[in-house]
């Protein structure tokens, strides 16, 4: 192994020396215990910096699993999934992704290897390691900060519930304040999403507005694969447990695509339990609900090709997916959005599920909805049309609406409409 690495007394991270790395725009900093691209600071969780650092450290070699989980985790039993995310994240951090493999390579069952070339600076600095800061009482935005006022990073607890029929159910907590509830959508991962160029931004923001929780709901992500019962009233019972789980007494209701027909199913059923709903590029219709005999055909010979193709390292087929759900994306997060559907569920269960959402029709629910409730929609938006968050809107008693200018199905960071839609729900929650 290589000298440059050895155990940290206080985080588990540290190199016998000062070592700045330098690869094309980016600077690893074990002093700053930082991530540059240029002069701009990227924002990495210390765990996964502790990743970076050792794969580039030894990067003469692949590392094994095992090696990886001795030496980042301390030999803690953790999940390859859970190794797996944190590979995405670092890749993420220094503008690399699972399909490009430009930076960190996955050796087919080898490990992993960090291949591009690196400038190695060390420095006369003896200077330890600042010890880990105490964290002191989060702020009203529900972050915590160092000795010196510094903002530390969120981090979720992913825990487990049984659903009535026993499946398995992860869910996550972060941020602190009242409850906001993500309902489950197409398709989830509790630690993909949390380090995603695609919904990070969003789960971050939610996170520092109280204490988000969201889950992965049956089928997908970390929640059992295996559950026979996947129908939208299954869905609506994993949002229940979850609920119940948690001891959440009242929440803020949060729901996104079709996570928006299972927060409606909700809040008709616990209106007690929903101070406020908020819904974004919902439907009321499936597809299969409103649409043409000719736009039948198409979904089933979609649902065939998903049987087929969607499990396959060439992400060509999922491809298609992802330029209707973020056709205004970057590479980088189109790269992270195909990885995330052949990870996060199986062909079959990736079948299941659209077809629950291309059949479901919560039309008779919305005129019983009884507590605060904003719609938000993209006007070109390429998976659910416009059409439908009027409908909602307009079917849902006192519902407000606020159209937004944009493409993207997932609203991404970088849209002009992200303002807006933050300022939009801010309002909302502070009415």
């Amino acid at each position: 192994m290589s000298g440059e690495w050895r155990k940290n007394t206080s985080s588990g991270r540290a190199l016998e020396t000062t070592v700045l790395y330098r690869f094309g725009p980016y600077t690893v900093d074990t002093d700053r215990i930082e991530v540059r691209c240029g002069v701009v600071s990227v924002d990495v969780e210390p765990q996964v910096f502790d990743l970076l650092v050792f794969l580039i450290a030894n990067r003469d070699r692949v590392l094994s699993h095992d090696e990886i989980f001795d030496q980042v985790w301390h030999g803690r039993i953790v999940s390859l999934s859970t190794l797996t995310s944190r590979i995405n994240a670092a890749r993420a951090a220094i503008g690399d992704s699972g399909h490009l493999q430009q930076k960190i390579k996955t050796v087919s069952r080898k490990g992993y290897r960090f291949i591009a070339e690196i400038e190695a600076e060390k420095t006369d600095s003896a200077a330890p390691f600042a010890a880990a800061p105490d964290a002191n009482t989060p702020d009203a935005a529900g972050h915590e900060h160092d000795a010196e006022g510094g903002k530390l990073p969120l981090r979720q607890d992913i825990q487990f519930c049984n659903a009535s029929d026993g499946v398995k159910i992860a869910y996550a907590r972060v941020g602190k304040g009242a409850a906001i509830v993500k309902a489950g959508n197409w398709l989830n991962h509790l630690e993909y999403d949390w380090e995603s160029p695609v919904w990070s931004h969003l789960l971050k923001w939610l996170a520092s507005r109280g204490e988000l929780i969201r889950y992965d709901a049956r089928g997908n992500g970390l929640s059992d694969w295996g559950a026979d019962d996947i129908s939208f009233e299954a869905f609506v019972r994993d949002l229940e447990t979850v609920v119940d789980a948690t001891g959440t007494k009242s929440c803020v209701l949060f729901g996104a695509s079709q996570g928006c027909a299972v927060s409606i199913a909700y809040a008709v059923r616990h209106p007690e339990r929903v101070s406020k709903l908020v819904l974004y590029g919902g439907f009321a219709r499936g597809r299969l609900v409103r649409g043409t005999p000719e736009g039948q055909a198409q979904i089933e010979a979609m649902l065939t090709l998903m049987r087929t193709g969607w499990g396959q390292e060439n992400p060509a087929f999922r491809q298609v997916f992802t330029s209707l759900f973020v056709p205004e994306g970057t590479v980088e997060q189109m790269n992270w959005f195909n990885e995330l559907q052949r990870t996060t569920t199986s062909p079959e269960n990736a079948v299941r599920i659209r077809r629950v959402s291309d059949t479901l029709d919560i039309r008779a629910l919305l005129p019983l909805v009884r507590v605060p409730t904003l719609v938000l929609h993209c006007r070109d938006d390429a998976v659910q049309p416009f059409e439908e968050g009027r409908y909602i809107a307009a079917s849902i008693p006192g519902a407000h609406f606020v159209g937004l200018d944009g493409k993207n199905h997932l609203i991404l960071e970088s849209d002009a409409c992200w303002a807006k839609f933050r300022d939009e729900v801010e309002g909302f929650l502070a009415g």
